[in-house]
């Protein structure tokens, strides 16, 4: 792997089973595949059994507060880190295997390029340390891809950091990866610039492009990911799609003349909590479509005046928090 962004797919190797099953009729391999990593520096264990799978044109978020282990799980799959223990498949293939890497791009949180070089020359030289061709009209659209088509003979020694950020997917990308792992690839972009990645984002999960994003944006997260693994202390302490992390849904009231009848039928809809004249009840995932209808009607019936009703999911940032608070015990799902 050469410079701070470069192309890491290879085709995957499958095991053909004793009946010689046609590799076209085997399932593709996972993108990302890691089981039981782990890594210590001296006393202080960095990530300890990390365990979870990447699949084919899937969008996988890795969350969790400072020091849980991201960046050091993220190095392991990119062989800047030998693990202690556990194993990595990329693409198919053994991590250990440097054709593994022959199909990834990366975008490292911190990176610097050679300032006297133009956005063009870096992508250039990227290419050639990659030892793929890309055509000159191939690399000019991948900065156009990220907003810098007019600035591809600048010198990067003048680019804004938010500029350099965009120049740094572009490396990323120019090599046609199967699997891109991008580390805070948003932290120095402007609203702008965020709606960009994530327009960027799906447009590689529709090219069936895996993509492996380590983000402190939760609302980035949650508007582009299909599954979430939240770290913590180096270990998993929770993983799953977004409905299966978020799960709960809330209706929120503001009403008048609650009495103990009324506060009955709302314990019967779920639990709540109260606020003066505000109630949140916890309703089940996927509720019956007369839940609502029929509590709001009954509450009306009891001579409770409704003033407002709003239905709304937990956010990712509450699970989140939920989840850190609980402390990392065993993954839950």
């Amino acid at each position: 792997m050469t410079g701070p962004t470069a192309r890491l797919g290879a085709s995957a190797s499958l095991d053909v089973g004793a009946e010689e099953q046609p590799i076209a009729d085997l399932p593709p391999s996972s993108a990302v595949w890691c089981s039981g990593l782990r890594k210590r520096y001296r006393r202080q264990t960095a990530v300890d059994g990390v365990s979870f799978t990447v699949g084919r044109g899937e969008v996988v978020g890795l969350l969790g507060p400072n020091g849980a282990g991201k960046t050091t799980v993220i190095k392991i799959l990119l062989g800047l880190v030998r693990p202690d223990a556990g194993e990595v498949l990329l693409l198919g293939r053994s991590a250990r295997d440097p054709q593994a890497r022959a199909g990834v791009g990366y975008l490292p949180e911190l990176f610097r390029y050679q300032p006297w070089l133009s956005a063009a020359e870096v992508l250039a030289l990227h290419v050639r340390l990659a030892g793929v061709t890309v055509p000159a009209a191939e690399r000019r659209a991948c900065l156009a891809l990220v907003g810098l088509a007019d600035r591809a003979g600048d010198r990067v020694g003048g680019f804004s950091k938010g500029m350099q950020q965009r120049l740094g997917l572009a490396v990323a990308l120019v090599a046609r990866p199967d699997l891109v792992i991008l580390d805070e690839p948003t932290s120095a972009l402007d609203p702008l610039g965020r709606a960009d990645v994530r327009d960027l984002l799906l447009s590689l999960k529709a090219r069936q492009v895996a993509v492996l994003l380590n983000s402190h944006l939760i609302g980035e997260v949650e508007r582009v990911c299909d599954r979430v693994v939240i770290l913590d202390k180096g270990r998993v302490a929770a993983s799953g799609t977004l409905a299966e992390l978020l799960g709960r849904r809330e209706l929120r009231l503001r009403l008048d003349g609650v009495d103990s009848a009324a506060e009955e039928r709302l314990a019967a809809a779920g639990a709540f909590t109260r606020d003066r004249d505000s109630f949140v009840v916890a309703l089940p995932a996927d509720p019956d479509a007369t839940t609502v209808p029929d509590l709001v009607a009954d509450l009306v019936g009891l001579g409770v005046r409704v003033h407002a009703v709003e239905p709304a999911r937990i956010s990712l940032e509450e699970r989140l928090l939920d989840i850190l608070r609980a402390g990392p015990t065993e993954e839950r799902r």
